[in-house]
């Protein structure tokens, strides 16, 4: 029996399997739910194959090293909502000025709080540098962690959690303050939560999904900008 698991352990078939199981079963929770917010789907598959695991005693990194292929596949779902984006490009012209002062604003609260409240504790700039980029899909967080002195391992974590903080909380607080516009929504979404908020976005309706995935990809550029700069300037 050892040898049968030994041989399973070491085919990614075995690993992608697992995950997808762990989607499946928490996206059923999540409509059993009635789509309740704290059963978030990517939050409860998180917890699952994390659990899994644990369980099984597979190291986290041999676990990654196995399911490349989903991690490779994040490129073209972005990629792919261009498409909603596109049916919506009228609005887009119409809204461009208003959507890149959103931006603007976004990115900077984005970083700047982060950064202010690193610095109310105490952390010094290795660790600033780590949580600073915890809005920015997870690639991209983690080079501008390396390339500034953080820790890339602790930043991808501090990018999930944030994700899914959004994922749980941005549709209800928008709702509260009666932002209910799909584009504003998905937009607000984009910029605090990444691919993991962008996620959340689409299933409020296609428009938000594409406006998430565009303030995505704006705000990676941004903070690539502007994180050296916040960085230096707290010294």
């Amino acid at each position: 029996m050892n040898a049968v698991w030994t041989t399973l352990q070491a085919q990614p078939a075995t690993w992608l399997a697992l995950t997808v199981l762990a989607w499946l079963l928490a996206d059923g929770l999540y409509v059993r739910s009635g789509r309740r917010a704290l059963c978030n789907p990517v939050l409860l598959g998180i917890a699952l194959v994390m659990l899994a695991l644990w369980l099984l005693g597979e190291p986290y990194a041999d676990y990654f090293g196995h399911v490349r292929l989903i991690h490779f596949l994040l490129g073209p779902a972005t990629v792919a909502l261009a498409v909603p984006l596109y049916l919506n490009i009228n609005r887009l012209r119409a809204l461009a000025l208003p959507l890149l002062l959103a931006l603007a604003i976004g990115s900077v609260v984005g970083i700047g709080s982060a950064l202010l409240l690193g610095r109310l504790f105490g952390l010094d700039h290795n660790l600033l540098a780590t949580l600073a980029p915890k809005s920015v899909t997870t690639p991209i967080a983690m080079a501008l962690s390396a390339q500034h002195g953080g820790l890339p391992a602790l930043t991808a974590g501090i990018v999930i959690v944030t994700g899914v903080l959004c994922a749980v909380a941005a549709v209800p607080l928008l709702n509260a303050l009666k932002l209910r516009d799909p584009l504003v929504q998905g937009f607000a979404i984009g910029i605090a939560g990444h691919g993991i908020g962008t996620a959340r976005a689409l299933q409020v309706s296609s428009t938000a999904g594409a406006f998430a995935g565009l303030a995505m990809g704006l705000n990676a550029l941004v903070t690539s900008l502007l994180l050296p700069l916040l960085l230096a300037w707290m010294g």
